[in-house]
């Protein structure tokens, strides 16, 4: 599964397509081999859309490690007026969810990779699935890196799997100082709501 966050997937390109359906909101997405979760949303994924509360109207979104981009796009239809970066070190998943983003229509979707998002860019929220498997070391620094830009009246929302350590990272947000809270769980999904 390592393949999925390098920034250039190894995997022959395997081109597919998977359905987003939610209550308000049928996408049809391009995928390919070498990115997270290629021949369907993942569970995860659907968890995080179907729980947490509208984004922000205005201002920057981040979806963090966006894959082809149903966060992104869920995040941009919400909050039409808002700019959603959907950012990824996977240069496949970035072209995935440009593209998606065009399909849809939803033209306030910048897909960029992690390096590229400008210093003075806050968010208002960030919404994730975050890459658990990276590594703790490597998952701290990537989670450090990207709520410390959150506005003062931001929020995070991270979906994590109980087994794959939610409890642990709520208790290490703690300790950094976030206000971290348990905002939902269904199906061994922990939805974490992280402010300042």
């Amino acid at each position: 599964m390592a393949h999925y966050f390098s920034e250039q997937p190894k995997a022959a390109s395997k081109p597919g397509s998977v359905d987003l359906v939610l209550p308000d909101l049928h996408l049809r997405l391009e995928t390919d081999s070498g990115v997270f979760s290629p021949e369907r949303v993942d569970l995860g994924t659907r968890v995080l859309l179907e729980s947490v509360p509208p984004p922000p109207r205005e201002g920057d979104l981040l979806d963090l490690g966006c894959g082809y981009g149903p966060i992104a796009l869920t995040m941009a239809s919400r909050a039409p007026e808002a700019t959603v970066w959907a950012v990824d070190v996977n240069r496949r998943s970035l072209e995935l969810t440009e593209r998606n983003a065009q399909a849809a229509r939803l033209y306030k979707v910048r897909s960029v990779h992690v390096d590229e998002v400008p210093d003075e860019v806050k968010f208002r929220a960030i919404w994730s699935n975050p890459a658990i498997r990276i590594g703790k070391q490597a998952l701290h620094e990537m989670l450090t890196r990207w709520l410390t830009r959150l506005t003062p009246d931001g929020v995070a929302y991270l979906v994590v799997q109980k087994h794959l350590g939610s409890d642990s990272l709520q208790r290490w947000l703690g300790e950094q100082g976030w206000h971290a809270t348990r905002e939902a769980s269904r199906a061994a999904y922990r939805i974490l709501k992280v402010t300042r």
